[in-house]
């Protein structure tokens, strides 16, 4: 996905390395960027700047919505996003389906910073196919976040628009859903250009946002936030924290 291009870590120790049934799966210690998670050779999370990602894929969708009480996340199997989800204090409820079990538990042992996400009494994990999870889920959802890999693994499928679809289906009326994998617009512009299409065929409101993260591809990337409510304005948020609320949760 990135020709010609190339981004290099340190690295100091090697903590993990495994094959699951899904995807290669590689953890280190890096000397200047902390542990750091690799999936089949492409860097996911960094413990010096996962927080942009973190932050901007839970906290744009939750932000658009007036009182979200029920939270889906397909992916996330650092916990990262259920770790921002459950500083909303309206949510009641979030539920993580990731596929790969391997991911959930080398993330538990490796990138507690993350996966402290998992322990809160709000969280669920269900370990199963995405697809199969929202199918199996009509109109429950206030907020879907798909926290994937890229599209050219075993993520694929979730960038098209079948699965917009399905992730429409299984929101109530007025929910937002924000996905990864709008990637960097320096070097995939014609993939954003297509699923902004694919979101506007399925969702009233559909919109791209992007974020800087220095360890990604040319040091961005980028988010599709949506929503159910043709009036609703994804682009301002309808909620906000007071600088005291946002020091203590963040």
């Amino acid at each position: 996905m990135w020709p010609g291009h190339a981004m290099t870590l340190r690295v100091e120790k090697v903590l993990v390395h495994e094959k699951s049934k899904y995807q290669d799966i590689l953890i280190f210690k890096s000397t200047d960027f902390g542990n750091v998670m690799v999936l089949d050779n492409a860097i996911q999370s960094t413990g010096r700047d996962e927080f942009s990602y973190q932050e901007m894929i839970a906290h744009l969708p939750l932000n658009s919505h007036p009182n979200p009480k029920k939270v889906l996340v397909i992916g996330g199997g650092d916990g990262g996003v259920l770790r921002e989800i459950v500083k909303h204090d309206c949510v009641e409820e979030a539920t993580l389906c990731d596929i790969d079990e391997a991911v959930i538990r080398l993330s538990k042992e490796h990138l507690p910073s993350m996966a402290c996400g998992f322990d809160h009494p709000k969280c669920k994990t269900h370990i199963g196919d995405g697809f199969k999870f929202l199918s199996d889920h009509k109109n429950e959802f206030d907020v879907i976040i798909t926290d994937s890999s890229d599209p050219d693994g075993p993520a694929a499928a979730l960038f098209q628009k079948s699965y917009f679809q399905l992730l429409h289906d299984a929101l109530r009326e007025g929910g937002v859903i924000s996905t990864q994998g709008s990637e960097s617009p320096w070097l995939h512009l014609p993939l954003i250009t297509r699923l902004k299409k694919d979101c506007q065929a399925v969702f009233p409101v559909a919109e791209y946002a992007c974020t800087t993260i220095p360890t990604y591809p040319s040091g961005q990337i980028g988010f599709m936030v949506c929503s159910k409510d043709s009036k609703a304005d994804v682009k301002n948020p309808v909620r906000t924290w007071s600088k005291e609320e946002e020091d203590a949760k963040c």
